[in-house]
């Protein structure tokens, strides 16, 4: 057996592609597991060979060596406990996770159950096992779902929920397997970074961890940096008149977008017009480069970002609309500028204030687990970037049942009024009939309008959307029974599956008759991994269903690739038919493509540039967590300023003297840390601003990173010497500056919605840009200077 498991892995490493469809050797595996009878025993036998087998991985075998049996024991379990026994192909899925690789299974395919297995062998060796899933609700769900099972063996389970205290938290960690979400976990592990007592630590260790929804995790999500922030002394804004200024100027006149509406750029005319109104003479100058920054971003947020499409204002606040769910992004900001750029245009008072204390993309907090897997329902499109990225094969499982629904092909008309009319006229020949409708829309105002237009036409609907995406599983629960119509933002119920005939499935042999579920998208996407994953909602488990896209040449996304220039789609445009030309569907299939590799581009970039800044964290984690447990002595003071050492020694002794510099030392390097991370943001923001010739901007980025960061660490022994200087030694011992060791009154985590415009070159359309550069960088590290100067 376990020769077939490292046959298993030598097959399919390597691989020039990484997509696998082959199963022999993952049968082979399999009818081993299945020839374990375990039918005929009582309960306490089954605990007992759970005993055992946890003895044996505790012991040090390798745990391949008893995967046949604990899987068998597993899948008994949970016939007992859930009434649920696994079928072959969540076995087999099962193996493959347990191999580290990313498995692709359609929806309604048992993802949740398939996990149970690698979760417990992994989880026999006492070191832990996260399964970080998509959101919260999830979390909780699956682990008192699937809880159970682990129960029954003798394992413990956790559930980390946002909001829970530490101790709460650090008690969930120390189960044997624990749900999370991904984002709360890496959050977790900021916040470790702040501790000052070792007893604080929330996580132990990582070891092993399974991916949920591992696509829109380890790709869509992965560029997202998570971010810690402490609330420290206020800063003067002047977005609030920028935000003014850039409405009053005019695309063509003052600024022009590109293609894809991802970039804005003042031209000539608008950039010595802003000049004019702002009375600060060439934009360009190093001593405005704040203010241009600035004036960007305003612009960016005016004219690139939309209300009820991009973002939705409640309570006061901005919340970002997630792209690829539709859903609300949950404890999201852009970078501060931009943000702060938003709140200005939406007449809000900036919630966005404070200093980033530590940063990690979701990306990089994944691949500090020494092994990880996933498992979602559209992988293949994602296979080169999640083998680029993560080193990781993905295997396509077949479904249980032969799928059966039937994907019509796309439904193009002319304009949107008369896609409306289509639409609408789809809808209510499905609803006479009593087929249920799930309809997938592009935007939150679309959702609204379109309810609005069925409410017109009689016909009530669920909606969910931005808006009530709290609701999410109730109005998913219901949106299979005869006659429902639920409209969506994008993609509804990614993790919940529609059940024909509602919750229950009354009625599920009545909708089985009628078609099944009808899913109809309004837009296509810019991923077909999420046009997939709307489909997807139709059909789980042999069941009968139907999809279709409704679309029309004044869609968005075809605007944006500028597609109706075609002379033969003009035509079109004005009149309200239904279009039959097979051309301008391989178009926009065509353009579809072109955009995934944009997006995969982004990404990449994305990469290089928090690499080095990625490295750079492991550096000062490192150094701070073996300080922290008492790993390594602190003795920058004896080796920096021996005078100083040997006066503190005899006042206070070595043991109160070690422990006074500790905690100093950990103060530095988190300040010093925020610093660092303030000036990078900076370079983020603007570098795309001073990029000149024949210079990389990605070079320059990475110089400035290096030299900024080897000044810190310099800066952070001095900053230590500095804090002793201050400290007084009376009858009542020590006396210390509190000021100088202020932390922040409070801290809060939010995910910072990169975008990779802040590093692409902007053309260069100007002249006074081209003088006022003079092919030259602007000297940033000389700004890095003054501002660390300005802080001392």
């Amino acid at each position: 057996m376990f020769n077939k498991l490292l046959k298993l892995i030598d097959s399919t490493e390597n691989l020039y592609n990484p997509i696998e469809y082959k199963l022999e050797i993952y049968e082979e595996v399999l009818k081993e597991i299945k020839n374990i009878k375990l039918e005929s025993l009582s309960d306490y036998q089954l605990k007992e060979i759970s005993i055992k087998l946890r003895k044996q991985a505790r012991s040090g075998i390798e745990i391949e060596k008893i995967l046949p049996q604990s899987f068998a024991l597993v899948a008994e379990s949970a016939r007992r406990v859930l009434r649920m026994y696994p079928f072959d192909t969540q076995i087999i899925a099962g193996i493959a996770l347990h191999m580290n690789k990313i498995v692709e299974m359609k929806t309604g395919e048992g993802k949740t159950l398939a996990a149970t297995m690698p979760a417990y062998l992994n989880a026999l060796t006492g070191k832990g096992v996260h399964v970080l899933t998509f959101n919260d609700y999830l979390a909780s769900r699956d682990s008192k779902w699937m809880g159970q099972i682990y129960e029954f063996l003798g394992l413990t389970v956790g559930c980390v929920q946002e909001g829970m205290s530490t101790l709460e938290k650090k008690k969930a960690y120390l189960a044997d397997i624990t749900y999370v979400t991904a984002k709360e976990a890496g959050f977790d592990y900021l916040r470790d970074f702040l501790c000052m007592e070792k007893e604080n630590i929330i996580h132990r260790p990582f070891h092993y961890g399974i991916v949920d929804e591992a696509d829109s995790i380890l790709i869509d999500e992965a560029r997202v940096p998570l971010v810690i922030a402490g609330k420290m002394e206020d800063v003067e804004e002047e977005q609030t008149c920028l935000s003014k200024l850039v409405k009053d100027l005019k695309l063509g006149h003052d600024y022009e977008v590109d293609q894809y509406k991802r970039n804005v750029y003042l031209i000539e005319a608008g950039l010595l017009r802003v000049e004019k109104m702002l009375g600060c003479g060439n934009l360009y100058l190093p001593e405005n480069l704040q203010l241009l920054t600035k004036l960007n971003c305003a612009l960016h947020a005016e004219i690139l970002l939309d209300k009820d499409k991009d973002y939705i204002v409640r309570n006061g606040s901005i919340e970002i609309i997630d792209e690829f769910t539709g859903r609300i992004a949950d404890k999201r900001h852009w970078p501060n500028n931009l943000q702060e750029a938003v709140e200005a245009k939406e007449g809000l008072v900036s919630k966005s204030k404070g200093m980033i204390m530590g940063s990690i993309a979701l990306q990089h907090f994944l691949s500090l687990y020494p092994r990880i897997s996933g498992m979602t329902g559209t992988a293949q499109a994602a296979a080169k970037e999640l083998k680029e990225f993560y080193h990781k094969d993905v295997l396509v499982v077949p479904t249980n049942k032969p799928c059966i629904r039937k994907d019509h092909a796309d439904l193009i008309v002319s304009n949107k009024e008369f896609k409306r009319k289509v639409l609408i006229d789809e809808i209510v020949k499905a609803h006479k009939k009593g087929q249920p409708v799930l309809i997938g829309t592009g935007s939150v105002e679309e959702s609204e309008l379109l309810a609005e237009d069925l409410k017109s036409e009689g016909i009530s609907c669920r909606v969910l959307n931005a808006k009530n995406d709290e609701m999410e599983a109730q109005i998913i629960a219901k949106a299979g029974e005869v006659g429902a119509i639920t409209v969506s933002t994008n993609m509804a119920g990614r993790g919940v599956d529609i059940k024909l005939g509602g919750e229950r499935e009354e009625e599920r042999d009545k909708v089985f008759a009628l078609g099944g579920l009808y899913v109809i998208g309004t837009n296509r996407n810019e991923s077909r991994r999420i046009d997939e994953q709307l489909k997807g909602r139709a059909g789980r488990q042999g069941d009968p269903g139907e999809s279709r896209f409704i679309i029309s040449l004044e869609d968005d996304m075809i605007k944006k690739y500028n597609m109706s220039n075609l002379t033969h789609l003009l035509k079109h445009i004005e009149n309200e038919e239904k279009i039959e030309d097979p051309a301008i569907g391989q178009r926009i299939e065509k353009e579809q493509r072109i955009m995934e590799g944009y997006n995969s581009d982004t990404r990449r970039q994305l990469w290089k540039y928090s690499f080095i800044v990625e490295q750079q964290r492991r550096i000062i984690y490192d150094k701070r967590q073996r300080i922290l447990m008492d790993k390594v002595s602190v003795d920058t003071l004896r080796t920096k300023a021996p005078q100083q050492y040997d006066h503190f020694l005899n006042q206070i002794g070595e043991e109160a003297l070690k422990s006074l510099e500790k905690q100093i030392t950990l103060y530095h390097i988190n300040r010093c840390w925020a610093d660092y991370l303030d000036y990078v943001s900076y370079i983020r923001e603007s570098i795309h601003l001073v990029v000149i010739g024949r210079k990389s901007p990605l070079d320059e980025f990475h110089k400035m990173a290096i030299e900024a960061f080897d000044e810190m660490m310099n800066r952070i022994d001095l900053e230590i010497v500095k804090t002793f200087n201050n400290i007084e030694v009376g009858k009542d011992g020590i006396k210390l500056d509190k000021e100088e060791l202020k932390v922040p009154s409070s801290t809060w985590t939010y995910l910072i919605d990169d975008s990779p415009d802040q590093f692409s070159s902007l053309p260069i359309l100007v002249k006074t840009m081209t003088t006022a550069i003079n092919g030259t960088l602007f000297s940033l590290q000389s700004i890095y200077k003054n501002i660390f100067k300005k802080k001392s």
